[in-house]
């Protein structure tokens, strides 16, 4: 991750733009506005691989440093999706199972569901994902990074 700063590029095949927060080094943010924020940058070498895996680059963007700032057990789910490969998907209950500290209930199922809808970094903590969980990101770009990734 470089400097600090917000970063954001067209992305047409959402139809909104890709912006990206990051500071100290770590991602904060991914958002998907119709326009950038005033000031932002299209230069960013994650943005170019946000680019190619938009234009059909298996990519999985494990390796990107994400600063989760959520209650542990939020952050715990969130971790876990890094694990979910391109072009595979997992149902809230596999997702709360296979999650440390958590079950298949009705109340992990709860916490999955609202870590999912707070994920600060959706595309790169791939919410689109979870076939019967919320998205973070907005329900068309969802659906079509679910479209690409043949899900």
């Amino acid at each position: 991750m470089e400097e600090a700063g917000i970063y954001a590029r067209a992305a047409p095949s959402l139809d909104c733009h890709v912006q990206l927060g990051a500071a100290s080094g770590k991602l904060l943010s991914v958002s998907f506005p119709d326009q950038p924020d005033e000031g932002a940058t299209a230069e960013h070498p994650l943005l170019d691989r946000i680019e190619a895996y938009l234009n059909g680059a298996e990519e999985s963007f494990a390796d990107v440093d994400v600063a989760l700032t959520l209650p542990t057990d939020r952050r715990g789910v969130l971790e876990t999706l890094r694990s979910v490969d391109y072009g595979e998907s997992v149902t809230v209950a596999v997702l709360a199972r296979t999650t440390p500290g958590l079950a298949d209930t009705d109340e992990d199922h709860r916490l999955v569901r609202e870590a999912l809808a707070d994920n600060p970094t959706p595309l790169v903590i791939p919410d689109h994902r979870v076939r019967d969980g919320p998205s973070a990101a907005p329900p068309p770009v969802e659906q079509r990074l679910r479209t690409l990734e043949g899900l």
